[in-house]
């Protein structure tokens, strides 16, 4: 089982941006130093959630100021992007990073219309955009004298430039929510990244996608390599003792919950709008499920609940809401000295 730190660092003041950005940079830096496999970014506008929006320029920041930590998108909202431009963010970003780059790509947030408003998109449009964007992109690296003319897009060039530095193209994986589309890349003998949910859902949706690779005839190398490039997500925090860390982590943690939900609120408010409605209580919003907190002894224990289902990777955010660095950095340091390498010896 792989380790990431998912970099979703949120600015509650617009005036605070700055340091923020600044300040995950360094946490990226120092996952790299301390020998994490990835690092993943988000994509998010117009709402402070993401301090650093941009997960393309961020990546390319990322991809010159570490060395060795492989750099990926959970998610990029392709219906916000142009594919042919995409495209070629993505093959400069790969060339920067000689190959460290895993191209994670989504529909769009189900959340915030903000997103879709501020780019002229129409929220119903985004998951055709996604695939026909996808699509794109992949032609685009692999082939010359390229033409398109779909329902979004309309393309014609003759090589993109520059090539991509992975051959043929960049490491692609897409974001799956729902059961039903995680299905859809079983079907497809592709990996996914799966969002929080409960150690009893996952565990479910891992052995249906086996099952469903199986049924489909994927052979069990393929699978292994499929499960291998899938990642879940949870939060997590690594105290000295537990004590310590429920305290430091549980108020950040709420915090954080509290400002997102905000944050829908407010747009309920001023347009009478949800992009999705939700009639329980999502794992994420339940700490039991969303946060592995505690001493590295414990927080052990509860990654081995998670390794015994069989994943490729977790997906870690450790800086939780308002939590100061220093305070975040530290979690890092004892998760990657005292807690990773159990399961780095378990592996060897």
């Amino acid at each position: 089982m792989k380790f990431s730190n998912f970099l979703f660092p949120a600015s509650m003041d617009a005036s605070k941006d700055h340091q923020v950005i600044s300040e995950t940079l360094r946490e990226a830096q120092l996952c790299d130093e301390l020998g994490m496999d990835m690092l993943w970014l988000a994509e998010h506008h117009f709402d402070g959630i993401c301090a650093y929006v941009d997960p393309v320029t961020f990546a390319a920041a990322l991809a010159s100021s570490t060395k060795q930590i492989h750099i990926g998108f959970a998610v990029a909202q392709m219906s916000l992007h142009h594919p042919i431009r995409m495209a070629e963010q993505m093959a400069l970003i790969d060339n920067i990073s000689q190959g460290r780059l895993v191209v994670g790509l989504g529909r769009g947030t189900a959340y915030n219309i903000y997103d879709y408003q501020g780019y002229g998109i129409d929220p119903k449009e985004a998951y055709e955009r996604l695939v026909e964007s996808e699509d794109i992109m992949i032609k685009a690296w692999t082939t010359e004298n390229f033409a398109h003319k779909g329902k979004y897009w309309d393309i014609k060039l003759p090589l993109l430039r520059p090539r991509p530095y992975t051959k043929p193209h960049p490491a692609i994986v897409r974001a799956c929510s729902s059961e039903e589309a995680m299905l859809g890349m079983a079907r497809e003998g592709r990996p996914f990244l799966m969002n929080i949910q409960s150690n009893e859902v996952t565990k479910h949706r891992m052995d249906l996608y086996r099952k469903t690779q199986r049924d489909c005839g994927f052979d069990e190398a393929t699978i292994a390599r499929n499960v291998d490039n899938t990642w879940v997500w949870r939060n997590i925090f690594v105290g000295e003792t537990d004590a310590e860390a429920e305290r430091l982590a549980l108020p950040a943690f709420e915090t954080q919950q509290t400002f997102r939900e905000a944050m829908r609120k407010k747009v309920y408010a001023e347009q009478g709008l949800l992009l999705k409605q939700e009639t329980t209580t999502p794992a994420r919003n339940q700490k039991q499920h969303s946060l592995l907190c505690g001493s590295p002894a414990t927080v052990s224990e509860a990654l081995a609940e998670i390794d015994k289902i069989g994943v490729g990777g977790l997906i870690l955010v450790f800086r939780l809401g308002p939590m100061p660095y220093e305070v975040a950095a530290n979690s890092i340091e004892l998760f990657m000295k005292k807690v990773a390498p159990e399961f780095q010896r378990k592996a060897a």
